[in-house]
């Protein structure tokens, strides 16, 4: 089985990072949680979000960017508006790390310059800032999976309230 890990760096909003960790779930991505944070992980916010889903994730907090990259190695792919690659051309291999920053700065730019390479960018209208980070986070985390077939992931919903009736 194919391993997805999604990380944020910073995450200043708590609504965003319960969306996320709820994708996180529902795919069975791997959440990687940097500090410092921009709230509590006990905060309501961040639970509401995604509360019936929260001991469905596997989740990893480290203190800092530099801790992270300490216990962690596989390809990294970092997600900016910055870069000069488009998501959907790069591909992603077994145990990626799809990387995110803050949603006011991105990721930091010393970081970027040190991994021009692995830079990509969801293409959107030159003169807008950014999409929500929960949003583009689901569309990494999709385009990944699309291209890895789904692993383990369910095709086929299924009608409950009109099955056998015609």
């Amino acid at each position: 089985m194919k391993h997805l890990n999604i990380v944020l760096v910073e995450p200043q909003i708590p609504q965003n990072t319960g969306n996320i960790a709820r994708t996180c779930a529902v795919t069975g991505a791997r959440l990687h949680l940097v500090k410092p944070y921009g709230f509590e992980i006990s905060d309501k916010h961040l639970k509401r979000a995604g509360l019936d889903y929260w001991d469905k994730l596997e989740i990893f907090e480290y203190d800092n960017i530099s801790d992270f990259f300490a216990k962690n190695s596989g390809s990294y792919y970092f997600f900016t508006t910055k870069g000069s690659k488009v998501h959907s051309s790069i591909d992603y291999s077994d145990n990626a790390y799809i990387v995110f920053g803050r949603e006011d700065k991105g990721l930091p730019e010393e970081l970027l310059v040190k991994n021009l390479e692995s830079c990509v960018r969801i293409p959107m209208r030159n003169e807008l800032r950014s999409l929500n980070l929960s949003n583009s986070v689901a569309v990494a985390v999709y385009e990944v999976l699309r291209q890895w077939d789904y692993p383990d992931l369910s095709r086929e919903g299924k009608l409950t309230q009109y099955i056998n009736r015609k």
